[in-house]
């Protein structure tokens, strides 16, 4: 019997080395064939069999990278080595999928993968010897079929609402009158011709409805607005209720879309967002509009508000919570970013078109707003699914509303005149859009807008938890101290001068200690636990506005962001302190003059002084800096002689952490007058200020907590 047993533990032990074995080779067969895709490439032009083999290649990398991370055998040295290797390969596949946007189409997670791919993909396990799995062989469900296993989920105060208000009337008061004369249009195909009429427009011709003069700049939060902000809100108050609201980025559109939904009583409101900027919601909700709730949906939505007058959800799990949103009562919704739904075959984009015809089924003028800074004249087959959420057009036609403007003209697509005349109707809808150059009046010359983002749960909370730790090792220090005095004094409540000295300390032991966290380390792991969130705001920028500055202090978020921007088939160019000087100038050179290269990414301490930058007029600050001094450096590489726009620094904040903190010591040692960005770079306070004064708050607000 023992000799059986042995004999079946090393069947087992053969069994996962071959295995194992096998999962090499299909790693090097990846690698072997992303290399001939690659060339291939190069070479061009792309063939039909290339494509195939490239996407057969990404389905059976995405396959295998999912197998290593849940396989359960093998060392964790070995995994980490299998999919280092993995993301080699995708990155060579993501840099070639740059050169051709039909390759790009095909990364997409709800590509349709065609057969030829899913023949050479088995074709590629086969030949190392790796069997396919019946789930492997046999197709995909249909999208459609499949939705219906989507976890849905309702959360207890949403229930706790709806049992407050169970009858929620639909509400047809002010419904839009329909004329019942026959259209002369109704046999005609329109959605075409409505489409052309944007690729044909002149290079004068307007992109923004006519909008209304402001009777007021002011919002309910004191806050003063810009005049175009203003203009937007009286349209609104004016009765216009549907918006695409293109303004480039830097321009307001949040704070124009939450006080469009107060002019409009648009309550409550649905706000659909990406991740990256979901908190940035909340906090703009509660500047300009401070008397109205919001509340922030995470995961299952366990903690949110069910009475609250603002709804954010991201994108993310938009799916979890599409059911009770449909019965909830919403009188407006918008969509941030609203290029993301532009694939009308994804799921988020089904879900925002489905919510959009419930709320209008249940409210006759909903307030409805797409958000996006992607400029019009470009992919506007785009935004089909945009003017369907708009409700001005379905699958097939125009809705009533532009039917009519489209009768009046009294023209058909046979008619030269038709297509101006058309695009005017579609912009008259609600169609706004102005550019940093159209308000440079309005807005400083160049200004800092920080983005607060939440970080991931697990990383949140263990950066959490070193400044909690880090607080305590200070509090025992000050207990320490305080009970060791000989001159007997008592001091009531918080001593501070003790509390000074003891950060002191701490800063001193940060330079000869390297045990315990210190805030030099909690600001690097908050930097790489950003990272991705940062790069993914930046991309985002890229597609609407054109070329961005990132800035980054540490190489291995720099990295992060890289890999990024290559997932996203985004080029760029890379700013390190340990490059060539000829490198250096290469890289360069490629984002200042070749209009395909969008992004530079940049060391804050290589690349912070002696560059001239003025192709971009956006700038991420991925990581805080020590003083404002060096943050306005970074600035400048853009605001300088030049540069033909404002320019934003758009300055990412962890939420809830010292990071937040920090970014306000920054802000009132530069002063007002540097804070405002008027010119003035004089250094007010050095990097061990700062630092100096973070650990001072950080003690002061651990003592105000004890009992």
């Amino acid at each position: 019997m023992a000799r059986r047993g042995q004999c079946q533990t090393g069947t087992r032990r053969t069994a996962a080395r071959d295995q194992r074995r096998d999962r090499g080779d299909v790693i090097s067969g990846l690698a072997r064939t992303v290399r001939e895709v690659e060339a291939a490439v190069r070479r061009g032009p792309v063939t039909p069999a290339v494509r195939a083999k490239f996407q057969g290649v990404a389905v059976l990398l995405r396959e295998e990278h999912a197998r290593v991370r849940a396989e359960g055998t093998g060392t964790d040295a070995h995994r980490a080595e299998q999919l280092k290797r993995l993301d080699g390969i995708a990155t060579i596949l993501a840099k070639t999928a740059v050169r051709d946007p039909a390759l790009l189409a095909l990364l997409a997670g709800d590509a349709v993968v065609s057969d030829s791919a899913r023949s050479l993909e088995r074709d590629m396990r086969g030949a190392v010897g790796v069997e396919s799995t019946p789930d492997e062989t046999t197709p995909p469900e249909p999208a459609a079929a499949s939705a219906t296993t989507v976890r849905r989920v309702v959360p207890q105060s949403v229930v706790s609402r709806q049992l407050a208000n169970p009858f929620l009337a639909p509400d047809f008061a002010s419904a839009r009158q329909s004329t019942a004369r026959p259209r002369r249009l109704a046999g005609w195909e329109l959605l075409g011709p409505l489409l052309s009429s944007f690729e044909r427009a002149g290079g004068g011709d307007s992109a923004c409805m006519a909008l209304p003069a402001p009777s007021s700049r002011h919002a309910p939060g004191g806050v003063e607005l810009m005049p175009h902000q203003a203009q937007l809100v009286a349209a609104a108050a004016a009765g216009h209720r549907t918006f695409l609201l293109a303004d480039e980025p830097g321009l307001g559109k949040t704070a124009q879309a939450l006080l469009a939904a107060e002019a409009a009583n648009a309550y409550p409101l649905l706000v659909v967002v990406p991740n990256v900027v979901k908190t940035n919601w909340a906090r703009e909700a509660g500047l300009w509009t401070p008397h109205r709730s919001a509340t922030v949906i995470h995961g299952d939505g366990e903690t949110i508000d069910g009475f609250a007058d603002i709804v954010v959800v991201n994108y993310e799990v938009l799916d979890r919570h599409v059911g009770w949103f449909g019965d909830f009562g919403f009188r407006g919704m918008v969509v941030d970013e609203a290029h993301f739904i532009k694939n009308k075959a994804s799921q988020r984009s089904q879900h925002v078109r489905e919510l959009s015809e419930r709320i209008r089924s249940r409210i006759a003028r909903p307030l409805l707003m797409a958000l996006t800074g992607t400029p019009l004249i470009n992919d506007i087959e785009d935004f089909r699914a945009i003017w369907q959420f708009l409700g001005w057009i379905d699958e097939t036609k125009p809705l009533a509303e532009l039917m009519d403007s489209l009768d009046e003209t009294g023209l058909t697509p046979a008619d030269p005149a038709f297509y101006p005349a058309a695009r005017s109707c579609v912009v008259d809808l609600g169609i706004v859009r102005r550019r940093k150059v159209d308000v440079a009046a309005d807005i400083p010359a160049r200004r800092i807008a920080d983005l607060p983002v939440e970080l991931d749960e697990k990383a949140g909370r263990s950066i959490r938890a070193a400044e909690r730790d880090l607080a305590r090792r200070m509090v025992s220090r000050y207990e320490s101290a305080l009970a060791s005095r000989r001159s007997g004094a008592v001091v009531e409540g918080i001593d501070h001068d003790l509390v000074r000295r003891v950060a002191r300390w701490e800063q001193k032991d940060t330079t000869t200690t390297k045990t315990g966290e210190n805030v030099f380390s909690m600001m690097r792991r908050i930097g790489q636990a950003k990272a991705g969130l940062a790069a993914d705001y930046a991309a985002q920028l890229a597609r609407s506005a054109g070329k961005v500055v990132f800035f980054a202090k540490h190489v291995d978020v720099m990295d992060v962001a890289e890999e990024t921007f290559a997932r996203h088939g985004i080029r760029f160019s890379s700013i390190r302190g340990d490059q060539t000087p000829a490198s250096r100038q290469r890289h360069i050179d490629a984002f200042v003059n070749d209009p395909d290269v969008a992004i530079a990414v940049c060391s804050l301490t290589a690349a912070g002084v002696g560059l001239n930058l003025q192709v971009a007029s956006n700038i991420v600050l991925a990581e805080l800096s020590w003083t404002d001094a060096e943050q306005t450096q970074a600035i400048d590489r853009s605001h300088r002689i030049g540069q033909k726009e404002p320019v934003t620094a758009w300055r990412i904040i962890a939420a809830q952490t010292i990071d937040t903190r920090i970014a306000e010591l920054i802000d009132s040692k530069a002063g007002l007058a540097a804070r405002a960005l008027d010119g003035s770079e004089e250094e007010v306070s050095s990097s061990v200020d700062v630092q100096h004064e973070a650990l001072v708050a950080l003690l002061t607000d651990a003592l105000s907590a004890l009992p």
